[in-house]
C-alpha cells in the first residue's frame, strides 16, 4: 500500500474514532439532561437520595467533592424530597472505606441512622446503579453528584430501569480533568449497558423500605 493510501486510511480511522466518541457523549447527554436539576427544590420526589462514592482524605475525612455530594443529599432529605439516603462507594480493603465516613458525617448533621443505607461495593458508577436496583431494590432515586458526572450517572440508572433524576452538587471549583475523564467514561458506560455487564459483587438483597 502506498504511503498516501496509508495516510488516508489512518485519517479515516481517526475521524471515525473521534466521531464515535462525540456521538456517544452527545447521546448520553441528551438522553439524561431533561432529568437533571440544578437545585433540589426543583426535583421530583423519589425513594432515596443516592450518593456516589468519591475520594476520602488521608485522615479519613471527606474530600471537597464528596462532601458537596453529601451536603446536597442532606438538603434533599431535609426538604422531604426523599425519605432515605443510600451511600455507595469503594470498601474493597480494610484500609479503604468510602462509605463509613459518610455515614458518620450524615449522623453528625442530624440524619437518623435508620434512614442511612450503605453500599460497600459501589466500585464504579455502573455498579452503584445496578446494585441500587438489584440489591437495595429501589425504584426511584435522586442522584446527588457534580454536574460533570450527572449525565453518565442518570443515563446508566435509567438504562437499568430506575426512575432516576439528578441534582447538581457543584459548590467548589471543578477541575478540567474531571470533564475530560467523563468523555471516555461515557464510552465505558454505553458498553456496559449494551452488553448488560454485571458488577463484581452482588449478594443478598437488602431492600430499602
Amino acid at each position: 500500500m502506498k504511503p498516501k493510501a496509508v495516510a488516508i486510511f489512518v485519517m479515516k480511522g481517526v475521524i471515525a474514532f473521534v466521531s464515535a466518541i462525540v456521538l456517544v457523549n452527545l447521546a448520553v447527554y441528551f438522553l439524561s439532561v431533561k432529568y437533571i436539576y440544578k437545585e433540589g427544590g426543583s426535583a421530583p420526589e423519589a425513594q432515596v437520595a443516592l450518593i456516589p462514592g468519591a475520594a476520602i482524605l488521608q485522615g479519613g475525612g471527606l474530600s471537597p467533592i464528596f462532601r458537596d455530594r453529601v451536603d446536597a443529599a442532606i438538603k434533599l432529605y431535609e426538604s422531604e424530597k426523599v425519605s432515605k439516603i443510600l451511600v455507595s462507594g469503594d470498601n474493597s480493603t480494610v484500609s479503604h472505606n468510602e462509605v463509613n465516613p459518610v455515614r458518620d458525617y450524615l449522623i453528625q448533621n442530624g440524619i437518623p441512622g435508620a434512614d442511612i443505607y450503605l453500599d460497600h461495593a459501589g466500585f464504579d458508577t455502573y455498579s452503584t446503579m445496578y446494585r441500587a436496583r438489584d440489591i437495595f431494590r429501589v425504584s426511584s432515586i435522586i442522584i446527588s453528584t457534580q454536574a460533570f458526572h450527572l449525565p453518565r450517572a442518570v443515563f446508566i440508572a435509567r438504562s437499568l430501569g430506575l426512575k432516576a433524576y439528578g441534582v447538581s452538587a457543584d459548590r467548589g471549583t471543578i477541575l478540567f480533568k474531571n470533564y475530560v475523564r467523563e468523555v471516555f467514561a461515557n464510552e465505558k458506560a454505553v458498553f456496559s449497558v449494551l452488553f448488560r455487564a454485571k458488577p463484581k459483587f452482588l449478594g443478598e438483597a437488602i431492600p430499602i423500605k
